[in-house]
């Protein structure tokens, strides 16, 4: 539910604030006062298209913010806004409600927010999608659209479940025929392809390479090629730590030795000084034992001739043969070699894979058939029970001789269709985004004449009733939202325009309403009575304030025929109100 609204530098609106309750609320005003841009306010926070020429003359930006209430909504929709709340990082404020807010710049882009945090337009629109359903003259027009009329036969057929599989199926479908139309056109191609990335796979696979080998090899043809100096180098040290040099004396002992007679003899003092120093050797002696053993191993693991390293140069050519082909490095052509095979998988072009692949696209057009057709079944059944109850509301509309016809056709396959599926009865339809129906809306005034596609038949008064009708039927499946509807009464009057009131005030039982009309027929129904006006007629800009009482029976005078001010004006639009108020209040 909308509680409250604030509006800054909108059209002819400077700042205004109003509050709305549950209920039938409806705005009125004289032409020009701004009605309109309340209506334009809430299609901001929808997430329209903001529209600079929309900010008041004289100021930089529009700002548009609006509290909602979520805790009378149903568990389905609640677990949908929480989603979205949680996905934008948003908050609710103390009172649980949720601040939503539209900044338009003169100069600049819009601003969306959301709980406190900026987000894009469509994350804004995602939310107030499941509290606000918006209805204007632009919306009555898109009611002739086909596919505006598919989605309001969804919506009573509650057909979410069904088409969200066969959407699923059908994406599965067209992929996996575009992956056996691609295999079969360019199956010549394909096949290259895969001998090349076999060849290459065998390649790296006859060398073998492991992982880093060839920067070990590397080093190894560097100690290789240093061979004898190593060797010497490696020889004299671990000779010299063991005494066993022959120079500069015959009777030199080992390092080994030298240290530990120099351990022994500072230890053997009280002297802390010499005493820690003879610890420090001790660590010594440790080093010089272990680089001794280690220079040993080093010697004995030195290979004896030259052979070793013709044989480490062959393998450097072998791995620079793959380098110089597949990648800079050996890990690079191991990978190449992974990316290789897997690509490999998806370029199987033999007999036996091309007909797996047909088998498997025909198993999933038969599972399409048969979601389409549950489709179909559903949607052909619901049009039945919503043109009915839509013509039964047209009636209660004071067009009681209106006939509303809902048809449901499939759409045949075209020459060049991109998504041919044959029936069950071997009729070649089109696969839709949305199924094979093809769904549209008759509509007459006077029952026995023909009935034609609503877009040509009905005026626009007659299409406001119809779209009107539409939504009372409709609403079950979103009670507790708010629903706003602009001018809907346009182009209606006199038993009509009463009809309409009684229907928005039974629509408000469920849902709050909010309606901008010129019609004091339809305000005299409502619960709450929001006038937009510039206060003494002086000021430059307009504000929204609540009348009640004496104040209401004025405005519904003045929108009666100008009467505001005089005794029978007010006289007729008393009797008016009360009577509405009196039907609205009957169970």
């Amino acid at each position: 539910m909308l509680s409250e609204i604030r509006i800054e530098s909108l059209g002819a609106i400077s700042a205004a604030t109003a509050e709305f309750d549950r209920g039938l609320t409806v705005l009125t005003g004289e032409t020009g006062t701004g009605k309109t841009m309340v209506v334009t306010s809430l299609h901001l926070l929808g997430g329209a298209r903001a529209d600079a020429t929309r900010v008041r003359s004289g100021s930089d930006r529009a700002v548009v913010e609006g509290r909602f209430s979520t805790i009378e909504l149903g568990e389905e929709v609640s677990g949908r806004i929480e989603e979205i709340l949680d996905a934008s990082g948003a908050e609710r404020d103390d009172d649980g409600s949720v601040i939503a807010a539209r900044s338009v710049s003169r100069a600049g882009p819009s601003r969306a927010y959301l709980g406190g945090r900026s987000v894009p337009a469509k994350s804004l629109s995602s939310f107030t999608a499941q509290v606000l359903t918006l209805h204007g003259q632009n919306d009555q027009l898109r009611l002739m659209r086909p596919d505006e009329q598919r989605a309001a036969l969804d919506r009573y057929a509650e057909v979410d479940k069904p088409l969200t599989r066969y959407r699923r199926i059908r994406e599965e479908w067209l992929a996996a025929r575009r992956d056996l139309s691609d295999r079969r056109r360019r199956a010549r191609e394909l096949a290259q392809e895969a001998d090349r990335l076999s060849f290459g796979i065998h390649e790296i696979d006859a060398v073998a390479p492991e992982p880093g080998e060839d920067e070990a090899i590397v080093a190894d043809i560097r100690r290789l090629s240093e061979l004898d100096a190593l060797r010497e180098a490696a020889q004299l040290a671990r000779l010299a730590l063991a005494g066993e040099l022959e120079e500069p004396a015959p009777d030199s002992v080992s390092a080994a030795d030298a240290v530990g007679r120099a351990q022994a003899a500072l230890e053997s003092t009280d002297d802390a000084v010499l005493q820690g120093l003879g610890a420090r050797l001790a660590e010594a002696m440790a080093v010089i034992s272990d680089v001794s053993g280690e220079l040993g191993d080093y010697l004995a693991e030195l290979p004896s001739d030259a052979s070793t390293l013709e044989t480490k140069l062959a393998r450097q050519a072998e791995l620079r043969t793959l380098t110089r082909k597949y990648a800079a490095d050996v890990d690079g052509v191991l990978e190449w070699a992974r990316d290789a095979a897997g690509r490999l998988e998806q370029l199987d072009v033999s007999e036996e894979s091309l007909a797996a692949l047909d088998r498997k696209v025909a198993e999933l057009e038969a599972q399409l058939v048969t979601a389409a057709g549950e489709l179909t079944k559903a949607r052909s059944k619901a049009a039945k029970g919503l043109a009915k109850a839509v013509t039964s509301e047209l009636a209660g509309l004071a067009m009681a001789n209106a006939v509303f016809t809902i048809n449901v056709t499939p759409m045949p396959a075209r020459a060049d269709d991109s998504a041919p599926v044959t029936m069950a009865g071997g009729e070649l339809l089109h696969a839709g985004h949305d199924g094979v129906d093809a769904v549209e809306f008759g509509f007459t005034a006077h029952r026995g004449a023909d009935v034609l596609p609503l877009a040509k038949s009905a005026s626009g008064g007659e299409l406001s009733r119809v779209m009107l009708a539409l939504e009372v039927v409709l609403s079950a499946s979103t009670a507790g939202t708010t629903m706003v509807f602009d001018e809907v009464d346009a182009g209606v009057g006199g038993r009509a325009a009463v009809q309409i009131g009684r229907r928005l005030a039974r629509l408000a039982r469920t849902h709050q309403v909010i309606v901008v009309t010129h019609l004091p027929q339809v305000a005299a129904f409502a619960d709450a009575h929001l006038l937009v006006d510039s206060g003494n007629g002086r000021a430059k800009s307009s504000g929204v304030r609540r009348i009640e009482d004496d104040d209401r029976v004025a405005e519904l005078a003045r929108m009666l025929a100008g009467l505001g001010e005089s005794d029978s004006g007010r006289a007729h639009a008393r009797e008016l109100l009360e009577a509405a108020q009196q039907e609205r209040n009957t169970p």
